[in-house]
């Protein structure tokens, strides 16, 4: 069958603004709870997401997540910060290490200790599971 130009047009149209009530759709459903996430991806991995509230008519900083892998692409590491408004800067909160075996998972929790300067192990808060 042979197309006439207004149809072609309105079939792109159609599809231009079932993408963009797609992606808009998106956007409310993370928007939802009031939380907007901005990730950044290297080599199909996700390396770092920025958190965002919704405060009014605007967005101001809340969590950042960076994260690491191993050679296997298994996440290793997911350190979490949160924003300090009045200094205006990141700042360390809490790390999750991850071990991997062959019949298990550990995830240890480690929370930032301002004076040691260091992430200190929560112990009770180890948990390893079975594959």
């Amino acid at each position: 069958p042979e197309f006439i130009p207004w149809q072609i047009a309105f079939a792109i149209f159609n599809a231009i603004l079932i993408i963009a009530m797609l992606f808009i759709g998106n956007v409310t459903m993370n928007a939802q709870n009031g939380l907007i996430r901005n990730t950044e991806e290297v080599d199909g991995l996700i390396v770092s997401e920025t958190i965002f509230k919704m405060e009014g008519e605007g967005l101001t900083h809340y969590m950042k997540h960076n994260y690491k892998y191993d050679e296997s692409k298994q996440k290793i590491e997911d350190e979490a910060m949160k924003w300090n408004s009045t200094k205006e800067t990141w700042e360390k909160d809490l790390c999750i290490r991850y071990t991997y075996t062959e019949k298990s998972i550990t995830t240890e929790y480690y929370k930032w200790n301002k004076k040691k300067k260091d992430y200190i192990i929560v112990p009770e808060m180890t948990i390893t599971m079975d594959k």
